[in-house]
C-alpha cells in the first residue's frame, strides 16, 4: 500500500504584476512626477524578472517602487495598493506565505476602500490572496474568494474578457486540490476554449490552460488524454520563451509523471534531471519548486531501488520545503508520506511510521478527513501495520482508507462518460488488489480481513455498469422534454457513430472516415456526461454497499460465488517487484453471513483452459468432457468442498475470461455435467442482487421478431411511443458478410406466440431496426435472428447456425476456426466494442433498413439507448449474443451489457454460434416451463437442458449449454 506519488508540476496561475496609474497630475512638482515615472519602471522591471521566474530578483525593484510612492502619494493610494499586490505575489511564488498574507489584505483593504467592493482590481485582489490560501492547504478560505473575483470579472469585463478564463483556470485548480475533478474539468475546458479564441491557438496562456487539464486528466488516471496536451504545453512553451524558462521545467516535470506511470524511466529520469537544473538555475536551490523535482526524482530512485540516493533527495526536499513553507504544508506531508514509503520499503519501520502519522495529521487539518490522500495515508499504513505483523491495526487503517475512496468514487463515477469512468476506478484498482492480497496472501483464517475483502469486491466490480444503468433509470424516471431531447440526440449520434463500421468511407477516404469518426466519439461522451450531469439533479443519497444488505437476498438454498481477478500485493517485496501476476480467486457468500474463500491460481493457465473449453464446446462431434473436467476441476473443485450438502442453487459472478463460458458444462469427479447438480445463474456482481427488486413500472405487452428478410425491409413505421431519429441516409460495407435464411425461427415464433399474452409479432419484412428502436418497456422481447460478435480472429462457423459467416482466405475459403479468447483489455473508445457485436435484421445484407435512419444492423451501442426499463426478460435467440470484449472487473462489452443498460432485468444469451433447429425446440420449451408451469427464469432453463441432455440428439453441450441467464432468476411476475 505504499503509493509514491510524483507531483504533475500543476501550479495555479495567478494575475500578472499591476502598473502603477498614470504618473502625472496636475498641480504636481517636476520632481514627484520624475519619481512616480520611476517607480513604475521599476514596477515593469520586476515584472519583466516575474515573467522569467526570477521572483527574488524581482522583490528590490518592487520594494524601492513602493516607498517612493508611498512617500509621495501617502499610504492610501490605488499605486500603493497595486505595488503591494505585486510584493506579495513575489513572496508567494517564492513560498514565503507569512510575508505575503499581510500585504495581499492591506492590498485588498485599500482597493475596496478606495475604489469600491466592485472593481477589476478588487477582482485582482481577491484572486491572488485565494492563490495564497490554496497554496497554504486553506481551501475554505480560498474557494469564496475565487467565486467573488469570478462574478466581479463577468459582470465588469463581460464573459468574454482574458481575465474570465484566469478566475475559471484558478476554481478549477481549487477543485482538483480538493478532489472534486467533476467540477474541475467543465471549468478548465471553458478555460481553454475562451484563451483560444481570444488569444489564438500559440499563446502563453493556452499552453497554461493546456498543462493545467492534462494534470486534472492525470489526477483522474486518463494518462492517454493527459499525454498529448503535456506535449501541446511544451512546445507551446518552449517556442514562445525558449528552452530554458521554469514553465518549460513544469513541463517537463508533469512529463516526467507520466513516463514514470508508464514505465519509461530512462526518459523519466532525463525530464527531471532537465526540469532540477532549470528550476535551480533559475530561482537557486532554495525554492519550493526545486524541493518537488527532488521528490520525483526520488520516487524514480526508489523505484529502481536506488535507496541511498532516493532518501537523500527526500531529506533535501523536506528540510528545504519546512524551511521556506514551514511544518504544517501539504508538500510536506507529500515528502513525509514518501520518506515514509522508502523507510517502509528497507524495513526501518520505526522511523517509517512517525512521518506516516505526521503525514495523516497533516493531511486531515488541511485537506479534510474524506481526501483521496487522507485515504493514501491510512492505506500506506495498513502495508506498514501488516509488515510488522500488527494485523488488527492494519484492517483498521485500510477499512478508513477503502472508505475514503469509497466516498471519492460515488462523486466521480456520477458524473462523465464511460471511458473517464474506467479511468477513474483503475486509478483505485491498487487498493482492491491490496484488500484482497491481504486476505488470500497473509491473513487467510481472519474473517474480519475477508469481509473487508469481499465488501471491497462487491463495492468496485461491475460498478461502472450499475452507475450508469442506475443513472439512465433515474433520469427516465424523471424525464422532461430537455431531458428527452438529449436522450434522443444521444441515440442519432450512436446510429451515426455505428454505422461507421461498417462504412466504406474508411477504406475510399480515410482521412474523412477518421475525422468524422473522432468529432462523433467526442458528441456522444459530451452527451453522456450531460446525461449523467441531469442524472444527478435527481438522485438520492446512496449508502456504500455493505454485506449485510446483500445477505438477505441470497436465496436460502443458495450460494454466492464470487469470483474476481486480482494481482497478488506481496507486502515485504521491493517496491519493482511487488505485485504478481494475475490470479482467480473466489469468495462464497450465504444468506447466515458465512464466508468462504479460495485462491484458484494463476490467471493465465485457467484462462488457457478456458480457450480450449469454449472451443471443444463449439464442435458436436468431439467430446468436450476431458476439458470440461479439467476446467472444473481448477476452478469449480476447489470451491464444492466449501458448499453446504443441501445447496444446489449457485449465484455466479465471473470475471474477466470466466464470463464466457458456461460453468452447468463443467465436469465433476463423479463425470456428471453440473447442470445435473445445480441450478445456476448469473450476475455481472453480487451488488446486482441490490437492484434485482422489480421498478415501480407497468410494462407493454410482449414483442417477438423473427425471421427478418435479410434483403427486403419495409417502409411502415409502427406508432409505439417513437424515438426520434434524425441522422441522414446511413450506409455501411458488409460485403464480405452475409446472413441466410434462417428457418428455425420461423417455427420458433409459431409455436412461442401463442403462449404469449397480446404479443405484437414482428416477422419478415416487418422485422426491422426501426420497429425495436419503437418499443418501449416490453415485458419480454424475443428476438430471434443472427447475432454477431466481430472480434481480432475470425471465428468458427457452423452449417445452419444463426451467425456471421466469415471466410479466411488462406483456408481456402473454408470456416476458420482457432481456439483463443478476446483479450482482457482497457476501454478503448476508439474500438468501441459496443460497435462490434449486433443483430442483423430486415434489410441487412442490402444495408437498407426499409427507413431512411437503418441499415437492418443494430449494434449494442445503440441497443444500449432503447428504454426497456420494467421489461422483465430480453431473450436473444441468436448467436454470441452474451460475447463480447472482457473487461476485469466489468463484465462483458457487448449485447449483454446493452441490455442491462437498457433496463432489462433478466437476459437469456448465447455463448457461441447457436444450431438453428436445436435452439428453436429449446426455446419452445423453455416458454411452455416458464409460462405454462410458472418456472422460475433460472429454473425454467436448468429445465430445460437436463430434458436437452437425455435426447440423444441434442446431448452435446454444444446444443443445450449455449444459452445462459443473466440477473433475476426468479419467476416472472404476474402478467396484468
Amino acid at each position: 500500500m505504499t503509493v509514491v506519488v510524483i507531483a504533475a508540476g500543476v501550479m495555479l496561475q495567478q494575475v500578472g504584476v499591476s502598473n502603477a496609474q498614470d504618473v502625472k497630475a496636475e498641480g504636481r512638482s517636476p520632481e514627484a512626477t520624475a519619481a512616480l515615472a520611476k517607480a513604475n519602471q521599476l514596477n515593469q522591471q520586476a515584472f519583466q524578472f516575474f515573467q522569467e521566474g526570477q521572483y527574488q530578483a524581482a522583490i528590490s525593484p518592487v520594494e524601492a517602487a513602493l516607498q517612493i510612492q508611498q512617500q509621495i502619494l501617502g499610504d492610501r493610494h490605488p499605486d500603493v495598493a497595486s505595488s503591494l499586490n505585486n510584493l506579495a505575489l513575489m513572496y508567494a511564488f517564492q513560498g514565503r506565505y507569512e510575508q505575503a498574507e499581510p500585504l495581499y489584505l492591506q492590498a485588498l483593504d485599500l482597493r475596496k476602500s478606495l475604489l469600491g467592493n466592485h472593481h477589476p482590481q478588487v477582482a485582482t485582489s481577491l484572486n491572488n490572496l485565494a492563490g495564497l490560501y490554496v497554496s497554504q492547504g486553506r481551501y475554505e478560505k480560498a474557494e469564496p474568494m475565487y467565486l467573488q473575483a469570478l462574478d466581479l470579472r463577468k459582470s465588469l469585463l463581460g464573459d468574454r474578457h482574458p481575465q474570465v478564463p484566469v478566475s475559471l483556470n484558478n476554481l478549477a485548480g481549487l477543485y482538483l486540490n480538493q478532489g472534486r475533478y467533476e467540477q474541475a474539468e467543465p471549468l478548465y475546458l471553458q478555460a481553454l476554449d475562451l484563451r483560444k479564441s481570444l488569444l489564438g491557438d500559440r499563446h502563453l496562456d493556452v499552453a497554461s490552460s493546456l498543462h493545467h487539464l492534462a494534470g486534472l486528466y492525470m489526477n483522474q488516471g486518463r494518462y492517454e488524454k493527459a499525454e498529448p496536451l503535456i506535449l501541446q504545453a511544451l512546445d507551446l512553451r518552449k517556442s514562445l520563451l525558449g528552452d530554458r524558462h521554469l514553465d518549460v521545467a513544469s513541463s517537463l516535470n508533469s512529463l516526467a509523471a507520466l513516463y514514470i506511470i508508464h514505465g519509461r524511466y530512462e526518459q523519466a529520469e532525463s525530464f527531471l534531471i532537465q526540469a532540477i537544473d532549470l528550476r535551480k538555475s533559475l530561482l537557486g536551490d532554495r525554492d519550493p519548486n526545486v524541493a518537488s523535482s527532488l521528490t520525483s526524482l526520488a520516487g524514480l530512485y526508489m523505484i529502481h531501488g536506488r535507496y541511498e540516493q532516493a532518501e537523500l533527495l527526500y531529506l533535501q526536499a523536506l528540510d528545504l520545503l519546512k524551511s521556506l513553507v514551514g511544518d504544517r504544508h501539504s508538500r510536506v506531508a507529500f515528502s513525509l508520506h514518501n520518506l515514509a514509503g522508502l523507510y517502509t520499503i528497507q524495513g526501518r519501520y520505526e522511523q517509517a511510521e512517525p512521518l506516516y502519522l505526521q503525514a495523516l495529521d497533516l493531511r486531515k487539518s488541511l485537506l479534510g478527513d474524506r481526501h483521496l490522500k487522507v485515504a493514501s495515508s491510512l492505506t500506506s499504513l495498513a502495508t506498514l501495520y501488516a509488515r510488522q505483523g500488527r494485523y488488527e491495526q492494519a484492517i483498521t487503517s485500510l477499512t478508513q482508507g477503502l472508505n475514503i475512496e469509497e466516498t471519492n468514487l460515488t462523486t466521480n463515477l456520477e458524473l462523465g462518460a464511460e471511458a473517464q469512468k474506467r479511468d477513474y476506478i483503475a486509478i483505485l484498482s491498487h487498493t482492491t488488489n491490496e484488500a484482497i492480497s491481504l486476505h488470500l496472501q497473509t491473513l487467510t483464517t481472519n474473517h474480519q480481513s475477508a469481509q473487508l475483502a469481499l465488501t471491497t469486491i462487491f463495492r468496485r466490480k461491475g460498478r461502472i455498469l450499475d452507475v450508469t444503468s442506475n443513472s439512465l433509470a433515474t433520469l427516465r424516471q424523471n424525464l422532461t422534454p430537455a431531458d428527452q431531447q438529449l436522450l434522443d440526440k444521444l441515440a442519432d449520434r450512436t446510429s451515426q457513430l455505428s454505422s461507421l463500421i461498417y462504412s466504406p468511407l474508411i477504406r475510399t477516404n480515410p482521412d474523412q472516415y477518421r475525422t468524422t469518426r473522432e468529432a462523433l466519439i467526442q458528441e456522444v461522451s459530451e452527451l453522456q456526461s450531460r446525461l449523467a450531469r441531469r442524472s444527478t439533479t435527481f438522485r438520492q443519497q446512496i449508502q456504500p454497499i455493505t454485506l449485510e444488505a446483500v445477505q438477505p437476498i441470497i436465496p436460502s438454498n443458495a450460494t454466492l460465488v464470487e469470483i474476481t481477478r486480482y494481482k497478488p500485493f506481496n507486502l515485504k517485496a521491493k517496491e519493482s517487484e511487488q505485485w504478481g501476476t494475475p490470479r482467480y480467486a473466489a469468495y462464497l457468500l450465504t444468506r447466515d453471513g458465512k464466508i468462504a474463500a479460495v485462491d484458484l491460481g494463476e490467471a493465465a493457465s485457467i484462462d488457457q483452459l478456458t480457450a480450449e473449453f469454449r472451443a471443444a464446446l463449439q464442435r458436436p462431434n468431439t467430446s468436450a468432457k476431458s476439458i470440461g473436467r479439467k476446467l472444473d476441476a481448477a476452478i469449480m473443485q476447489p470451491l464444492r468442498t466449501k458448499l453446504g450438502q443441501d445447496i444446489k442453487y449457485l449465484l455466479i459472478s465471473p470475471d474477466s475470461h470466466l464470463n464466457l463460458i458456461p460453468f452447468a458444462a463443467l465436469v465433476d469427479q463423479d463425470n456428471r455435467y453440473l447442470v445435473e447438480s445445480y441450478e445456476i445463474s448469473y450476475l455481472t456482481s453480487g451488488r446486482d442482487l441490490l437492484r434485482l427488486q422489480p421498478p415501480e413500472t407497468n410494462p407493454n405487452t410482449p414483442v417477438l421478431l423473427a425471421n427478418p428478410n435479410y434483403t427486403t425491409a419495409s417502409n411502415t413505421i409502427i406508432a409505439t411511443n417513437p424515438t426520434t431519429l434524425n441522422s441522414t441516409q446511413r450506409t455501411a460495407d458488409l460485403t464480405t458478410l452475409s446472413f441466410g435464411p434462417l428457418p428455425g425461427t420461423t417455427a420458433e415464433a409459431q409455436a412461442i406466440a401463442p403462449k404469449l399474452k397480446g404479443v405484437t409479432l414482428f416477422t419478415d419484412t416487418q422485422a426491422t431496426e426501426t420497429a425495436i428502436k419503437q418499443i418501449q418497456s416490453p415485458r419480454i422481447l424475443h428476438i430471434a435472428t443472427h447475432g454477431f460478435f466481430l472480434q481480432d480472429l475470425p471465428q468458427p462457423q457452423l452449417q445452419n447456425s444463426r451467425g456471421l459467416l466469415v471466410f479466411d482466405d488462406r483456408a481456402g475459403g473454408r470456416p476458420y476456426f482457432k481456439p483463443s479468447l478476446p483479450i482482457a483489455r482497457p476501454y478503448n473508445p476508439n474500438d468501441n466494442p459496443l460497435l462490434r457485436s449486433g443483430l442483423a435484421l430486415a434489410g441487412a445484407n442490402s444495408l437498407n433498413g426499409g427507413h431512411k435512419n437503418s441499415d437492418g444492423i443494430l449494434t449494442a451501442l445503440e441497443a444500449s439507448q432503447l428504454n426497456f426499463r420494467g421489461t422483465q426478460l430480453v431473450v436473444l435467440s441468436a448467436c454470441e449474443t452474451g460475447v463480447g470484449d472482457v473487461a476485469n472487473g466489468e463484465g462483458v462489452y457487448g449485447l449483454r451489457r446493452a441490455f442491462t443498460l437498457a433496463g432489462a432485468q433478466t437476459q437469456m444469451i448465447s455463448l457461441w454460434k447457436v444450431s438453428d433447429a436445436g435452439t428453436k425446440d429449446l426455446m419452445v420449451r423453455y416458454y411452455d416451463k416458464l409460462l405454462t408451469d410458472k418456472k422460475g427464469r433460472s429454473q425454467a432453463l436448468l429445465e430445460t437442458q437436463r430434458e436437452l441432455l437425455k435426447d440423444p440428439q441434442y446431448q452435446h453441450p454444444y446444443y443445450w449449454a449455449s444459452f445462459i441467464l443473466s440477473g433475476n432468476w426468479k419467476p416472472l411476475p404476474k402478467a396484468p
